[in-house]
């Protein structure tokens, strides 16, 4: 069964304190019709919402997976292994079973990743509450699993004496949205590493992930284990067994609807025009490099670079990428040249996809473009740049709502 009906008389919901971003009821409405909401509640608040909610279930987040155990009548085996439910059941009888869907979740991800763990060593950056689940996993699954943290046994400047180890995982929150780009690890001194996982998945590919990326490291991200866990909270709502196909099906829908489809090619190849058109078209946020440069600085690209200089306007132009390319579900057109910055290259592909914006070179307008005085050799230059940071290329010879169909396909294609 891949979808569950019968239960819209129901109400579910997700319970935390801050609650803006969530991707829990888009979930949970792929996989049954029962209704799911966010519940905001304050601590001194928590109580007499567990009392009074009236919902038949609910998941529970960050700051009460271990508070809520103390209004639980029964755990299950998962929850009393880990110390904390972020799943909790109303039975029949009125009683709350509180269970830890979070160990199904990432047991789903090491089962995916398909690494024998058995003797080996298994690096885990954190020991907070998500660390936990990670913990009983891999020690279930023999692993001899070593634990990092500030004030630990084991601290940060520490990695460098177990560079054996052949999984690492994050379960802290460095490198997630806003503060992307940075790692707790550097995975050039893990020779043995087989595998890296991040419970992050917001933005898509951390540094951490990037890195592993780059050196042919298999790796993954948190949001199969977000939808592993809530599709077996939906089983234990309803008692009802869903397909474990519905897991990467829902996956890439949510990674489609939230990673940003960036634009790349020549000055002048329509990269604002098929913009606008697919935000328009996908109800999206469309954001113009060129346009947030001349925002933020008072100033069009052509006046800096002939005011400044072509480096100096790469620079202002990175930093704009930066900010841009780190939120969520934007439709985003790059200027010609941020693709020569190197830097860019994980900039721009660490929360979506880049697709290169083909069109012959005799038909590109020029307009104040400073940069675009010899085109043939300008694209000679730049065309294997394009290449190397896109996921796909997309012929835009052709109308500009043609060329919209094919830059969706093809961004729609590269998730996986």
């Amino acid at each position: 069964m891949d979808y569950i009906k019968g239960f819209s008389d129901r109400k579910y919901g997700l319970l935390g304190e801050h609650l803006s971003h969530s991707f829990s009821p888009q979930i949970h409405a792929s996989m049954a019709d029962y209704p799911y909401d966010l519940y905001e509640v304050e601590r001194e608040n928590l109580g007499s919402w567990v009392k009074s909610c009236g919902l038949s279930g609910y998941n529970v987040t960050i700051p009460y997976k271990h508070e809520i155990i103390k209004y639980c009548d029964t755990l299950s085996p998962a929850a009393q292994k880990i110390g904390a439910v972020n799943t909790v059941k109303v039975l029949s009888d009125g009683s709350l079973l509180g269970d830890n869907t979070d160990y199904y979740g990432f047991r789903y991800m090491v089962e995916a990743l398909n690494l024998d763990l058995r003797g080996k060593k298994a690096i885990v950056l954190g020991n907070g509450g998500a660390s936990k689940t990670v913990q009983v996993v891999l020690s279930e699954e023999g692993a001899e699993v070593v634990v990092f943290d500030l004030a630990g046994e084991n601290r940060y400047s520490d990695l460098g004496l177990h560079t054996d180890a052949v999984l690492i995982v994050n379960a802290t929150p460095v490198g997630m949205y806003p503060n992307t780009g940075v790692s707790l690890a550097d995975l050039s001194m893990f020779t043995e590493c087989k595998g890296v996982l991040d419970l992050i998945y917001n933005p898509a590919h951390t540094a951490l992930l990037q890195q592993a990326e780059h050196l042919g490291i298999p790796c993954m991200n948190g949001l199969s284990m977000l939808v592993a866990q809530a599709k077996r909270a939906c089983e234990i709502f309803t008692d009802i067994t869903l397909s474990d196909s519905v897991i990467e099906s829902i996956r890439r829908d949510v990674s489609a609807q939230t990673e940003n489809l960036i634009l790349v090619g020549m000055p002048g190849c329509g990269k604002t025009t098929i913009g606008t058109l697919l935000a328009q078209k996908l109800g999206r946020k469309f954001m113009d490099a060129d346009e947030e440069i001349l925002s933020s600085t008072g100033r069009t690209p052509s006046r800096i670079i002939k005011e400044d200089g072509e480096a100096a306007f790469r620079l202002v132009e990175s930093q704009v990428l930066r900010d841009i390319c780190k939120q969520s579900g934007l439709i985003i057109a790059t200027g010609g040249g941020a693709v020569t910055v190197s830097e860019n290259y994980d900039v721009l592909r660490q929360n979506g996809k880049v697709i290169f914006l083909q069109r012959n070179i005799d038909i590109l307008a020029t307009d104040d473009r400073p940069l675009s005085v010899n085109l043939p050799q300008l694209y000679e230059k730049r065309l294997p740049m394009y290449r190397e940071f896109s996921h796909a290329e997309v012929d835009g010879n052709c109308t500009p709502e043609e060329a919209a169909e094919r830059v969706y396909r093809a961004f729609s294609e590269a998730i996986v």
